[in-house]
């Protein structure tokens, strides 16, 4: 597989740094009024996608990853690797939501979901016009258990043959029932193969019910990435000397971090390194993203590559976990800024 080109031994390695958050003006993550240029244009966006790219590599960060729905995203990093000789960087984009916000903040609309095979062949080949032979890894983006895209027999064959080309095939989830599709799109067979061969899944402290499913993957020889480890800021949480360079507050969060901060205090460390650390700890997990959109944010992600948390500490870290539910409802109504 592609991403077996990953040297997972390295703790840095195991940091994958995400576009989500600098390949577009608004997304929904807190804190993003401080932690981006006040004018969002597209030069200021392409030279802070840049820069982060740039930090991160020489940190020893080589997973990046991206979407057809970040905005300009695919754009900035096919720009970044045509200007550096960075061959060892593994490159994964996602499929599935078209960008509608036209590079505004306050667009009624950002994205439209659609998994038809149109769309996949549609967009695979803006992915390809704009990355290239340098497409490691494509995923559907944000499959749930209600999406089409787990029947459509002829969007499976398809996706084999990208497989076929090389490319790994996998999906990201979202939502309270992940589990239920992950465990579905698992069992997908194409010519008595499995199609998907990564899993990328929202877990952290807060919303970590995929466990199980992604412990699953992970024996069944998918390689595991996760997303939102932060929890879209929330798990950036400021309140104490240790506190992240652009954190969301304490009321933008909510309130029940304080075994977070506890921790962070314990450690000397950030309470977002802290949260990072918490999922490299779980033993199915490959590769965690970062979604800085700064580079000191960036360097206090990398931190939780190099923090070992006790296991009593990891025990009262579990408890901030919310109902699936409760938790999806609460991203659900986070604004896009």
């Amino acid at each position: 597989m592609a991403l077996d080109r990953l040297d997972l031994t390295s703790p840095t390695a195991r940091l994958g740094l995400g576009l989500a958050a600098v390949g577009r003006p608004g997304y929904l993550n807190l804190g993003r009024d401080r932690d981006l240029p006040a004018a969002r244009t597209v030069e200021a966006m392409r030279a802070r996608s840049h820069e982060l790219l740039d930090a991160a590599y020489a940190a020893g960060v080589r997973y990046v990853d991206t979407a057809r729905s970040y905005g300009r995203a695919e754009e900035f990093l096919a720009s970044w690797l045509a200007g550096r000789e960075v061959p060892d960087v593994v490159v994964g984009s996602k499929w599935g939501y078209t960008y509608t916000a036209g590079w505004q903040v306050d667009a009624p609309v950002h994205e439209v979901k659609d998994h038809s095979l149109g769309v996949y062949e549609r967009q695979l080949g803006e992915t390809r016009e704009l990355l290239g032979d340098r497409l490691d890894l494509y995923q559907i983006h944000s499959l749930t258990i209600d999406s089409p895209a787990l029947r459509d027999t002829a969007l499976h064959r398809r996706l084999a043959e990208l497989a076929a080309s090389g490319v790994t095939v996998g999906f990201s989830s979202s939502g309270p029932r992940q589990a239920d599709a992950i465990e579905a799109a698992l069992a997908i067979e194409v010519d008595g193969r499995p199609l998907f061969r990564s899993v990328q899944a929202t877990w952290n402290l807060l919303e970590p019910s995929a466990g199980p499913a992604l412990a699953a993957a992970r024996a069944a020889g998918c390689q595991v990435i996760v997303k939102e480890a932060l929890a879209n800021g929330r798990l950036a949480v400021s309140g104490s000397p240790a506190s992240p360079a652009s954190p969301a507050s304490r009321a933008e969060a909510g309130p029940g971090f304080g075994a977070l901060l506890e921790v962070a205090a314990e450690t000397g460390a950030t309470p977002d390194a802290v949260a990072v650390a918490a999922v490299l700890r779980q033993p199915w997990a490959g590769v965690v993203l970062s979604g800085a959109a700064t580079t000191p944010q960036l360097g206090t992600n990398l931190n939780g590559t190099r923090l070992e948390l006790a296991p009593g500490q990891l025990d009262r870290l579990a408890a901030l976990a919310e109902p699936a539910e409760a938790y999806w409802q609460q991203r659900a109504a986070l604004p896009w800024t």
